[in-house]
């Protein structure tokens, strides 16, 4: 049994990670809850979203934290343009259709970053990438509680969104009775576009919060979308709350399982969960039975 020492650290350093997780989750979550299709694209979406915080970084000077102001936005109009343009255009109202033209996407995504940025794992060097802070007796890295903060309120402020205003309640009707909100009046697919700017405006916010921590390449993707998919069955497809959950847990679970089975091995625990989950409650901790 590991000493309490290393358990806290592992646990906390955990949560910051989880807390990343559920940020692409609910990016994913809300795509998923309004749309009701699985967007195969979110990961190279991701991946877009960390070169533009590089490049600003690396050709401007500007901060990835700074970067808050223009990427979320920019990522917000291209999932915006992406649903209204071509999603909704080429899936022709057919859950099938969209599910194959969101995995076009990525693969033409990740093979254009392939064919212009080669494979090559790129970093940035700010002068708080190695700050660590002291918390309950362990040293947890700057950038990671940084992240855990703006993950946080990231989700306090989609939380809000839905919960208090105009463009919250029309995808909450859009979400329950697409045909009852189209006779209210509801432009559904402005709302289906908005819906899917915000789900993509989530990860701008996780690649501006990850990449003074992390690294960006053409398959960087691969890794965090993977986990996402299992946040959001974990917490619920659809509930906001759930993801938010469902990542602090995978991210506890992947630490723990980092430290009990060795860094290669860490990840089964989550693929166990994943399975549990399907298996004895496949609605998810917060999701409901349609």
């Amino acid at each position: 049994m590991p000493d309490i020492n290393i358990l806290i650290p592992s646990v906390l350093n955990g949560l910051t990670t989880g807390a990343l997780y559920a940020l692409v989750a609910l990016g994913l979550t809300l795509i998923y809850g309004v749309l009701h299709i699985i967007n195969f694209a979110h990961g190279a979406l991701l991946m877009i979203g960390l070169y533009a915080v590089y490049f600003l970084n690396v050709q401007f000077g500007i901060d990835p934290y700074i970067a808050l102001l223009i990427v979320p936005p920019a990522m917000f109009a291209l999932g915006y343009a992406l649903q209204r343009g071509i999603i909704s255009r080429a899936g022709h109202g057919r859950d099938e259709n969209i599910l194959l033209v969101t995995l076009g996407l990525a693969i033409i995504i990740e093979n254009l970053s392939l064919f212009v940025f080669k494979s090559d794992t790129r970093v940035i060097d700010t002068p708080y990438s190695f700050e660590v802070i002291e918390l309950f007796g362990a040293f947890l890295p700057l950038p990671k509680v940084i992240a855990f903060a703006g993950a946080l309120i990231t989700a306090t402020l989609l939380w809000l969104l839905m919960a208090r205003t105009d463009l919250g309640k029309a995808i909450r009707a859009l979400a329950q009775e697409p045909k009852g909100a189209k006779l209210v009046g509801i432009d559904t697919e402005h709302v289906f576009a908005m819906s899917f700017g915000l789900g993509i405006a989530c990860l701008g916010v996780a690649a501006c919060l990850l990449l003074p921590s992390y690294y960006v390449s053409p398959h960087v993707g691969h890794g965090f979308v993977l986990i996402a998919f299992t946040v959001v069955v974990l917490g619920g497809m659809g509930s906001f709350v759930g993801a938010l959950i469902g990542g602090l847990i995978i991210g506890v679970v992947e630490a723990l399982g980092g430290l009990f089975l060795g860094e290669s091995l860490g990840q089964i625990g989550i693929f166990l969960i994943f399975i549990l989950v399907l298996i004895f409650r496949p609605t998810g901790l917060l999701g409901h039975k349609v």
